[in-house]
C-alpha cells in the first residue's frame, strides 16, 4: 500500500468512525475495517458507517447526480440511500461518500445468493422512469477500460511474458492507457480471442458511440452483480442495491448482461439463470420481451460482459504472476468462442 493510499484510508476511517460513534462517550469501537482499496474506490467501515473514496478522475458533476438518483424518494426501496456527508474543510482529491451500513450476499453459500429479488429489484429501477437528468450509464466504459487495462498489463516488451503461459509477467508503469503501437498488442493467444471478441461488438457497446435510441432511456445500475446487494438494515433488511458510480441511463438489457454471460459460460446454473429472468419478466422488466427467446436483446450485452471480466481476470494475472483459474478459464473461452460466431449466435447457452 503507499503512502497516499495509506492516508486515504486513515481520513476515511477517522470520517467514518467520528460518524459512528456518539460524541462525549467513551470509545469501546473496534479499528475501521479496509472492505476494499483499489484506485477507483477505497471503502472503510466504521460501525454502522460506510466511507468510500471516488477515484481521483472522477467527473463530480456526474457522480453527484448520481448520488441524488441514490437518494431519490422515486427509488425508495430499490437504492441503498446515501448518508449526508459533512462538507470538507478543504477541497478533496477524490470524492468521498457515505453510506449505512448492510449485509451483504454470503459469498459462501452460493445457494442463497438472492438472484429473484435481484431481478425484482432491477425490473422495478428499469421500470422507473429518470426523475431528473442523467449522465449515460457507464457499463460500456466500464468494459473499454477493463480491455485497455488488459492490453496495458499484456503489453510486449523486453521484460514481459504473456500471461497464461505458466511464467510470470511484469507489469508495465502504465496500467490503465493502451498501447499506441499496433507491434506493441499482447501477442498471448487468450489476449488475441478477447481482443477478437471485443472488436466484434458494436460501437455503443464499446463505449465508442451513444446506444441506439431504441436501447437507451432506462434507468440502469451499469454494474450489476451479486456484490452490488446488500440487506438494509443489516442484517435482515430487504435487499438493496448499491454502489452507483456507473448509473445512468441506457440500455437496461445491460444489467442483465452479466448474469447472461456467466449463464452461457456455464458458471450460473440453468435454474439459478431460470430464477432470475423469470423473476425479472415477472415483474415488468422491459430489457427482454415479456415470453420467447431472450437472446437477441441480451446479446450484444452478455458478449460485452465477457469480453469485461476475460479483460480483467488477464490483466490480474499479469499482475499477480499467475495462470488463469477455472472460472477465469471458462470466460477466457468463451470470448474464443464469441469471436468466431456472429453476433446472433454468440451467446447462447453453453453446452
Amino acid at each position: 500500500m503507499t503512502t497516499t493510499q495509506t492516508s486515504v484510508v486513515h481520513d476515511l476511517g477517522t470520517l467514518a468512525h467520528r460518524l459512528s460513534h456518539p460524541a462525549r462517550t467513551p470509545c469501546v469501537c473496534e479499528p475501521p475495517q479496509v472492505l476494499a482499496d483499489r484506485p477507483d474506490g477505497t471503502v472503510v467501515r466504521s460501525g454502522a458507517i460506510v466511507a468510500k473514496a471516488h477515484a481521483a478522475d472522477t467527473d463530480r458533476e456526474a457522480l453527484a447526480a448520481r448520488i441524488a438518483l441514490a437518494a431519490a424518494p422515486q427509488l425508495t426501496g430499490i437504492l441503498l440511500p446515501p448518508l449526508t456527508a459533512p462538507e470538507p474543510p478543504a477541497p478533496t482529491a477524490r470524492p468521498v461518500t457515505l453510506w449505512p451500513l448492510g449485509a451483504p450476499v454470503d459469498p459462501a453459500d452460493p445457494g442463497a445468493a438472492p438472484w429473484a429479488e435481484a431481478a425484482d429489484l432491477l425490473a422495478r429501477l428499469h421500470r422507473t422512469k429518470p426523475p431528473f437528468p442523467l449522465p449515460p450509464m457507464r457499463g460500456p466504459a466500464k468494459a473499454a477500460r477493463a480491455v485497455a487495462r488488459m492490453r496495458a498489463a499484456l503489453r510486449v516488451d523486453a521484460t514481459a511474458v504473456p500471461c497464461g503461459t505458466g511464467d510470470a509477467a511484469t507489469l508495465p508503469g502504465d496500467a490503465t492507457a493502451p498501447p499506441r503501437d499496433p507491434a506493441a498488442e499482447p501477442r498471448d493467444p487468450a489476449a488475441l480471442s478477447v481482443l477478437a471478441g471485443w472488436r466484434g461488438l458494436p460501437a455503443w457497446a464499446r463505449g465508442e458511440a451513444p446506444a441506439p435510441v431504441r436501447r437507451g432511456g432506462s434507468l440502469c445500475h451499469g454494474d450489476l452483480h451479486l456484490g452490488q446487494l446488500v440487506r438494509h438494515p443489516a442484517p435482515d433488511g430487504p435487499w438493496l442495491l448499491i454502489d452507483m458510480d456507473d448509473a445512468g441511463v441506457g440500455d437496461p438489457a445491460w444489467d442483465l448482461g452479466r448474469p447472461a454471460a456467466w449463464y452461457a459460460a456455464g458458471l450460473l446454473a440453468p435454474e439459478d439463470w431460470s430464477t432470475f429472468l423469470d423473476a425479472y419478466r415477472s415483474a415488468g422488466g422491459p430489457a427482454v420481451p415479456a415470453d420467447g427467446d431472450p437472446w437477441p436483446a441480451l446479446d450484444v450485452p452478455a458478449r460485452a460482459l465477457t469480453v469485461q471480466t476475460a479483460a480483467v481476470a488477464l490483466a490480474k494475472c499479469a499482475a499477480e504472476q499467475r495462470d488463469p483459474d477455472e472460472h477465469e478459464q471458462l470466460m477466457i473461452e468463451s470470448c474464443a468462442r464469441i469471436a468466431t460466431l456472429p453476433p446472433e449466435l454468440a451467446t447462447g447457452p453453453a453446452s
